[in-house]
């Protein structure tokens, strides 16, 4: 493939990507509802766990990292973890047991009713996204999954499903990224004490 060649798949790929992330605008209501629903369960003591495989482990990670941390806003810590970042856990679980149970078992040692637990997955496929959801369900959590497509296996277990609407790998965990910076921004602000839980101004929301 010659360097012409090369820059026309590109364009391709960015054209595909401003086209995706266009229609994702249509999945901005069950984005709120989601971001409302973090800020009554960190309100009300609850606790976000998350998890997933390769660049959706990341996706975790990062959601975590930015309710933990911070988005844009100097504001209190907010309870959130990771289920991929402890290899011990993960080695014994999977060595042990299955690692198809890496996230379940996690779940079901740590999340309670008020909890809300999140698996991103690009297919909906992954055994242990699945797993892990499910135990979600026993343990009474509230559930969220970040997929694509028709959400896969997972979906029975989900009660929100933000599902991409795309079949590729790439598009979608771009997508799921621009979805957790959106899920941050209401957090963050509501954290900060310039929104309500469900999103209405209480001061001048900062760009």
């Amino acid at each position: 493939m010659g360097g012409d060649e090369m820059r026309e798949l590109l364009a391709r790929q960015l054209g595909d990507h401003i086209e995706t992330a266009r229609s994702v605008e249509a999945l901005l209501p069950l984005v709120c509802d989601i971001g409302e629903l973090l800020c009554r369960t960190f309100a009300q003591g609850g606790r976000l766990y998350t998890f997933g495989n390769g660049g959706s482990a990341a996706d975790a990670q990062h959601l975590a990292a930015e309710m933990v941390g911070r988005y844009k806003r100097d504001r209190r810590p907010l309870p959130a973890v990771a289920l991929t970042v402890d290899p011990s856990v993960v080695t014994c679980v999977a060595n042990d047991y299955s690692y198809d149970d890496v996230f379940a078992r996690q779940v079901s040692a740590l999340a309670r009713s008020g909890d809300v637990v999140a698996g991103f997955t690009t297919s909906g496929r992954s055994p242990n996204i699945v797993r892990g959801l499910a135990a979600a369900r026993d343990a009474r959590a509230t559930t969220v999954l970040f997929a694509a497509g028709g959400g896969g296996d997972a979906l029975q277990y989900a009660d929100y499903a933000v599902l991409v609407p795309s079949l590729t790998t790439p598009r979608t965990q771009e997508m799921h990224q621009l979805i957790l910076h959106l899920l941050s921004e209401w957090v963050d602000a509501w954290a900060a004490g310039e929104v309500d839980e469900s999103g209405n101004v209480i001061q001048a929301v900062t760009g």
